[in-house]
C-alpha cells in the first residue's frame, strides 16, 4: 500500500511493475491466475512463466482466470484497516479482462471509498501509471489528483509489440480471427499495438529482423527528445529484449528509467514465446 494522507495504491499483477518498486513504495498487488495442465499458478511468479513457456511449446492446454471480487475486497479491507482513508485501484484494460469488474464490484462494499480506473493499459503502460499515481500521492495529492495522474500518463503511453505468430491471441480471443489472418499469408511477422484498450494490428514486416528494427524505430519516434521512461518485454528472448534495451539507451537522450523485464504468465499465455515488446511513457 503507497500511502500518503492515508490514500493507499492498488493494481494487478499484470502491471509487471519491478519488485523493489512495489516494495518501496508499498503497492498492493492482486494477482491474476493461470492454469497450466490443471495446475494454477499466480501471476508474476518465476515458476509460473518458467512452466509457461514448456506448456506452450508442448502444446499443452493454458487459460488464465481474473482475480474474484473477493480478493479485491481482501485487499481493500486490509488497506483501511491499515489507516487508508482511500484508495486508487488501476488495472489493465477491461478490453483484455474481467479484472476491472472485478474491483467495481468490490469497491461497492469497501469499508472506504475506492476510485477504480480501467488504464487501458497493460504490462508496463499500465505499470508507469501506477508509479504517476505514486508520485501524485507521496506529493501529498488527493485520490482525484492520483486518478488524473494515472490517466494522464497512459493517454501519452504507447505500447508496441511483435510476437512470432498471432495463433496465441487468436486462441485466447484477444484478437478477432479475421485480424489474425493477416499475419498468417507468405509468414508476414506481425507488429501489433495497444490501441483504444485493444490489441490491434500496426503493421505487417516480412522478417523477424525486420520487424524488430520496426518496433524500435516505432519506439524512438514516440519517444521523441523529452525525458521518457521506457520498458522493453519479452518471454523466452532475454537475448534480444537486452539488445533492444541497450540500442534504445543510445538512441533515447531523454531516457529516464529503462526496465527490461520477461513478462509474467497470463500475457505470457496470450502471446508466445518470442514476444519482444516496446513500451514508451514521456514524463
Amino acid at each position: 500500500m503507497s500511502r500518503s494522507r492515508s490514500v493507499a495504491i492498488v493494481t494487478d499483477s499484470t502491471a509487471y511493475l519491478p519488485r523493489e518498486a512495489v516494495a518501496r513504495h508499498g503497492i498492493t498487488v492482486v494477482p491474476l491466475t493461470v492454469v497450466l495442465g490443471g495446475t494454477a499458478f499466480e501471476d508474476g511468479t518465476g515458476e509460473a512463466a518458467r512452466r509457461l513457456t514448456r506448456a506452450l511449446q508442448q502444446r499443452q492446454p493454458v487459460t488464465t482466470s481474473r482475480p474474484g471480487p473477493a480478493m479485491f475486497a481482501a485487499a481493500y479491507r486490509a488497506a483501511a484497516e491499515a489507516g487508508a482513508e482511500g484508495i486508487v485501484s488501476l488495472h489493465l484494460s477491461s478490453e483484455i479482462s474481467g479484472t476491472y469488474d472485478a474491483a467495481v464490484v468490490a469497491a461497492r462494499d469497501a469499508p472506504v471509498p475506492v476510485r477504480v480506473v480501467d488504464s487501458q493499459m497493460i504490462a508496463m503502460a499500465l505499470g508507469f501509471s501506477v508509479l504517476a499515481a505514486v508520485e501524485a500521492v507521496a506529493a501529498g495529492g488527493t485520490p482525484d489528483d492520483a486518478v488524473a495522474a494515472a490517466v494522464k500518463r497512459a493517454e501519452s503511453t504507447r505500447a508496441y509489440f511483435y510476437v512470432d505468430t498471432l495463433e496465441h491471441l487468436r486462441r485466447g480471443g484477444r484478437i478477432g480471427a479475421a485480424q489474425a489472418l493477416f499475419g498468417s499469408a507468405l509468414a508476414v511477422k506481425p507488429l501489433l499495438e495497444l490501441s483504444d484498450g485493444r490489441i490491434e494490428p500496426c503493421e505487417r514486416v516480412r522478417t523477424a529482423s525486420r520487424a524488430i528494427a520496426r518496433l524500435e524505430a516505432l519506439a524512438v519516434e514516440h519517444a521523441g527528445t523529452g525525458r521518457v521512461d521506457v520498458a522493453v518485454h519479452h518471454l523466452a528472448a532475454e537475448e534480444r529484449a537486452m539488445q533492444l534495451g541497450e540500442r534504445l539507451r543510445d538512441r533515447l537522450p531523454g531516457l529516464v528509467d529503462l526496465h527490461v523485464s520477461e513478462v509474467g504468465a497470463v500475457i505470457g499465455a496470450h502471446t508466445g514465446p518470442g514476444l519482444l515488446g516496446a513500451v514508451v511513457s514521456p514524463r
